[in-house]
């Protein structure tokens, strides 16, 4: 529920990512420009660029509002001046530096040039002068993005107070890491109209007793929009912020809390059951849960009703076509846009330009109107058309945002005309669906009708996609297809004309088909009996990109293609369901198995076993035996940290059996080494037997040269050998899997190695080169956002203070570092959790002193529990060479 403001200082949640206002000529400067907004979006700052927003709106009025959004200028200057709009004397450039708020920080980058035109190098000489700019200049676009980068960085440090004097906070590398939870998307549009239900639906959300707020409404009348707009105003109000879930395309109900998970930053990797975490996680955090489309899911709303009862400080905002009915549940009701008094007309005399005006329904008309032709003003010839529009549309956001396009070609006067006309949709439509939806749904097919043949046959064969499709598999899917090789030029006409969005997704451009415009156009691919072939054609494509990017997955280059698979997961995770419906179900197994380093890095277990239990229940008699083992092993890695048995070990073993059939050494290693885990875990166990399996899979990985296998494979024998107390052999397994990880550049692995060097080398005495690693490990994780691993290096660096009898500070790192588990539920194994130890001696020392700092670290953002690491250099982590003569000591 909402808490009361704070009078301290702002420090965001993490819904609102800073926006960053680029100013800059756009087709001189486009190559430059792509270098900041790649810059921008690597440190997860939200760019607020013309291009991202142009299209619904006039240049200067587009411009002004996004200065007034923004918080920091970033202006990027070349020779030209820019073009001067009629009427005005200034170009819109200086018109943005003029404008932008002089209270705004402001980073100028001037590209080293010869030929300036005389009113910019003017413009530059007044900039140059001006107190609150800076400015550098550049060459190349590598040049610009590394400065952007590391000033930016800056920028944000200075944002966060000091937590202690003697903390070496200001020294301190900025993460570049993401938000803790899934943003709110950014609004690169003002919302029209919508006033009083803004008002309306954050005062329910702002209520101590709200639990479950839900908009109501049917496809295309804006519940998402407004749900964001809502989201963004009450944020604030959660200490804890806004987790933005969205749900467009999960379909299956076991998939609900994954993705909640995921959203929350609690990524599957195995520990721990997310029906069981996600209660703990949830139980003292006051967030707001953005729940966007649950309609698929209302059978699934009872978990909500288990989880707000878990998290009495949360509170659930939800989309739905469908109310959930469950306890709790406050539902509002969403309409068409305002008619306002156009609603209920009867005057026989047109309404007046300026009646017309006040109708949120006529403003989003005419604003998408302009974007399309931008000379269209409303006017008497044309006011009492486009009111009827309006009215036939029943102000629907979506369908006026279809029609409004058509501007370019017909007058409002012939576009009413063409609604007026009774279409197929209306008269196939069944008796049981609503007007407006079937207004919609005839809105839809007339903007269809309107494209091109082979534009139509596109806008049906998308539809196979799930939201967030890259250009390059559109490529691929368009191999034979009517519409091949005019790809570019056909999704723009889609982008145009409202039946495709394109989203901003780093310098990969993605697309997403509204939900309900993809309804119709899979209905149009299903009648034309293509629906499978296209369904093949994306399983094809996704199959052979998880292929492509397996060996990125493990060494030099393993952050970019996870962030790249990232952009991928639903529709990675929809050609698994394709492969296993069209009875493919190798396909299926050779994705999953490909991805599996990613599957681990990104925490996408969870997703991925529900998929594998379809491919057994479905199609495991079609299945090929290493598809069988590539099932029966990722089902069984998660029942091996949920619940091990003797039964996981098996199931392992058999797994083990048809990988070593099928020639995959790989997978024989690692189904061996599981199999040994999960047994040494059990009571009774014989932990020799496995030790000996764990040095055997070792063995199988450095035979085929898999690091990543042999490096994981060192770690869980160095655990097993700490369990039989031979902690000399288990120092030696970890620094040898660091040495493995290191030489092949591998991230995850070195993380994950880094941890347990770290413990070697402070039960060594080594207190320095220990403390380089944590701090190197709590660094590198904060820049890939993997909490946990900032858990591990926080609490490694406790017990450091400790030692050194820097009580505050050890208490400071102790508190981030729970506050951390709490929200993640995620706990380490009793007997690898080693910081308590020395934890104690300060509890017993000053105990008001360690439970005061404690607090205070609980309150800790994580930038701020990052910055309390001792800043990394390039020489900075385990000095792997010389760490073997920590064992003598």
């Amino acid at each position: 529920m909402a808490q009361p403001a704070s009078d301290g200082p702002v420090i965001r949640t993490p819904d609102q990512l800073l926006r960053v206002f680029v100013s800059s000529t756009l087709g001189e400067l486009a190559a430059e420009r792509r270098a900041a907004r790649g810059a921008i979006e690597q440190l997860h700052l939200a760019p607020v660029m013309f291009e991202l927003g142009a299209r619904p709106h006039p240049p200067r009025k587009l411009y002004r509002s996004y200065l007034e959004q923004s918080d920091v200028f970033v202006g990027i200057y070349g020779d030209r001046y820019g073009w001067i709009a009629p009427g005005e004397e200034i170009s819109g450039l200086e018109d943005e530096y003029r404008l932008a708020d002089p209270r705004m920080p402001k980073l100028i980058y001037l590209k080293a040039s010869t030929s300036r035109e005389e009113r910019l190098a003017a413009l530059i000489k007044r900039i140059q002068v001006d107190d609150g700019a800076s400015y550098v200049t550049f060459s190349t676009e590598e040049e610009l993005r590394a400065h952007l980068v590391n000033d930016l960085a800056t920028l944000l440090a200075e944002r966060f107070q000091t937590v202690e004097e003697d903390t070496r906070v200001a020294s301190a590398v900025v993460p570049q890491a993401s938000p803790v939870y899934a943003q709110v998307p950014p609004p690169y549009t003002p919302i029209v109209g919508r006033g009083t239900e803004i008002d309306e639906l954050s005062a329910m959300v702002d209520d101590p007793h709200a639990r479950v707020v839900t908009i109501v409404g049917p496809g295309g009348i804006g519940k998402s929009r407004l749900a964001i707009e809502v989201a963004l105003r009450t944020g604030p109000h959660f200490a804890d912020g806004v987790a933005f879930v969205a749900l467009e395309n999960v379909s299956d109900e076991k998939l609900l809390l994954p993705s909640l998970a995921k959203a929350l930053g609690m990524g599957e990797s195995g520990e721990a059951p997310i029906e069981d975490r996600l209660p703990t996680a949830l139980a003292r955090r006051p967030v707001l849960i953005v729940l966007d489309n649950f309609e698929q899911l209302v059978n699934a709303a009872p978990v909500l009703v288990r989880l707000y009862a878990a998290a009495p400080e949360a509170t659930f905002l939800v989309t739905s076509r469908a109310v959930l009915r469950i306890r709790g549940e406050r539902v509002y009701e969403l309409g068409g846009l305002s008619l306002g008094s156009l609603a209920d007309r009867v005057s026989a005399r047109p309404p007046t330009v300026a009646e017309a005006s006040r109708s949120e329904a006529v403003q989003l008309f005419v604003e998408r109107a302009r974007a399309a032709r931008g000379d269209f003003e409303l006017s008497p010839a044309n006011v009492a058309a486009v009111v009827g529009i309006c009215q036939q549309l029943e102000g629907s956001p979506l369908a006026i945002e279809l029609a409004a396009p058509r501007v370019r070609a017909l007058p409002p006067q012939n576009i009413l005309k063409r609604l007026d006309r009774p279409l197929e949709v209306l008269r196939s439509a069944a008796r049981d669906v609503p007007e407006r939806q079937r207004t919609l749904q005839a809105t839809i097919e007339w903007s269809c009708r309107l494209l091109t043949p082979a534009q139509r046959d596109l806008l049906a064969d998308l539809s196979v996609f799930a939201p967030g499709f890259t250009y390059e598999a559109v490529e691929a899917l368009g191999a034979g297809r009517p519409w091949a090789g005019r790809e570019l030029e056909d999704l723009a006409a889609l982008v145009d004309n409202s039946l495709l969005k394109q989203q901003s997704q780093t310098e990969m451009p993605a697309f997403t088909i509204p939900a309900t415009v993809r309804q119709f156009a899979e209905h149009l691919l299903e009648e034309r009996g293509d629906l499978d072939l296209l369904r093949a054609a994306h399983t094809r494509y996704y199959t052979d990109l998880a292929r492509r990017m397996r060996p990125q997955l493990s060494g030099a280059g393993q952050v970019e293609a996870a962030a790249r698979l990232e952009l991928e997961v639903p529709n990675l995770r929809q050609s698994m369901q394709y492969s296993v419906a069209l009875g493919t179900p190798d396909d299926a197994g050779d994705l999953a198995w490909a991805l599996l380093v990613f599957w681990w890095f990104g925490g996408h277990f969870g997703q991925v076993r529900v998929r594998m239990q379809e491919l057994l229940a479905q199609q495991g008699a079609n299945a090929g035996e290493h598809t069988r083992a590539v099932a029966g092993f990722l089902i069984s890695w998660v029942d091996m940290w949920h619940r091990p048995s003797a039964d996981v070990a098996v199931a392992f073993d058999e797994a083990r059996g048809l990988f070593a059939r099928t020639g995959d050494v790989s997978g024989e290693a690692l189904a061996t080494a599981c199999a040994a885990f999960t047994r040494s875990s059990l009571p009774g166990s014989d932990v020799g037997a496995c030790r000996a399996d764990l040095a055997h899979s070792v063995e199988l990985f450095e035979s085929v040269g898999d690091a990543w296998g042999a490096a994981l494979a060192l770690v869980g024998l160095g655990r097993v050998e700490s369990v039989l107390g031979e902690e000399e052999q288990a120092a030696e397994s970890y620094l040898r899997a660091g040495r493995v990880a290191r030489e092949h550049s591998d991230v995850l692995a070195t993380l994950i190695t880094d941890h347990h060097i770290g413990r070697v080398q402070l039960f060594g005495g080594r207190i320095e080169e220990a403390e380089r690693t944590f701090a190197a490990s709590v660094h590198l994780s904060a820049s890939l956002s993997l909490e946990g691993g900032i858990c591990d290096g926080l609490e490694g660096l406790s017990a450091i203070a400790a030692l050194r009898g820097e009580d505050e500070r050890a208490g400071l790192m102790a508190g981030a570092a729970a506050a951390l588990r709490q929200r993640l539920a995620l706990y380490e194994v009793p007997a690898f959790v080693f910081h308590e130890r020395y934890l104690d001696r300060v509890r017993a020392a000053d105990p008001e002193l360690f439970a005061s700092a404690f607090a205070r670290g609980q309150e800790l953002t994580i930038a701020e529990a990052v910055a309390l690491a001792p800043p990394v250099t390039p020489a900075t982590g385990p000095e792997v060479a010389d760490a073997a003569v920590a064992l003598a000591s």
